[in-house]
């Protein structure tokens, strides 16, 4: 079932949503369950499409052939991630990043429309139709090699509810970290080290 891809793809996944909890948390600025669940969802569709479709592309391509790529397609990915991470630690200002997840996450007061400090259920959908799309290209990478649509939509849902949770938890003293300033670059690794071994296994 390759069940460590699965688990590592469902962390690498979500690390995004531990760094928004990061962001939010040092700003006090609460993200209630439902909108947080909210988020969980709509990365657990996106998942499963893209790793769906990818499935229907490998039915295509030798097996050997489609773990290859992949695999690869993962690597680049979890190496884009590390781009953009480095690229964003040197930007000067939200307008000069890279994403709009990442100017979200520099600004979220683009989030938190009516200011009370809590991101409702109807502000939520930007923050998760963000993150969905991030799920789009790994997934799709994934479903290639064959990993269980089912199996990796359920991680990367549980994983989204614990890290937007536990991000908006530790904020305060996490956000300004080394862990905090390169989640996504970390993630970038784990995803690179899935890849090199759904080519190897």
């Amino acid at each position: 079932m390759h069940w460590l891809s699965i688990l590592g793809i469902g962390l690498a996944a979500n690390l995004d949503n531990l760094g928004i909890g990061f962001s939010f948390g040092a700003r006090s600025t609460k993200i209630p369950f439902s909108s947080n669940l909210l988020i969980a969802i709509l990365s657990i569709i996106s998942a499963y499409a893209s790793i769906t479709f990818g499935h229907l592309v490998a039915n295509y391509i030798p097996p050997a052939f489609a773990n290859w790529i992949g695999g690869s397609m993962i690597i680049i990915i979890g190496l884009w991630s590390i781009k953009t991470n480095i690229k964003e630690m040197n930007a000067i200002g939200p307008t000069e990043t890279s994403s709009e997840l990442a100017n979200l996450l520099k600004n979220p007061a683009r989030v938190d429309r009516n200011g009370d400090n809590i991101i409702s259920w109807t502000e939520s959908w930007t923050l998760g139709l963000a993150l969905a799309l991030n799920c789009i290209a790994s997934g799709f990478g994934a479903g290639v090699t064959g990993v269980s649509a089912l199996g990796t939509t359920l991680s990367i849902g549980v994983f989204s509810l614990l890290t937007v949770a536990l991000g908006v938890r530790v904020g305060k003293q996490i956000a300004q970290t080394w862990f905090g300033r390169y989640s996504n670059a970390i993630g970038g690794l784990i995803l690179i080290g899935i890849g090199i071994y759904e080519i190897v296994v």
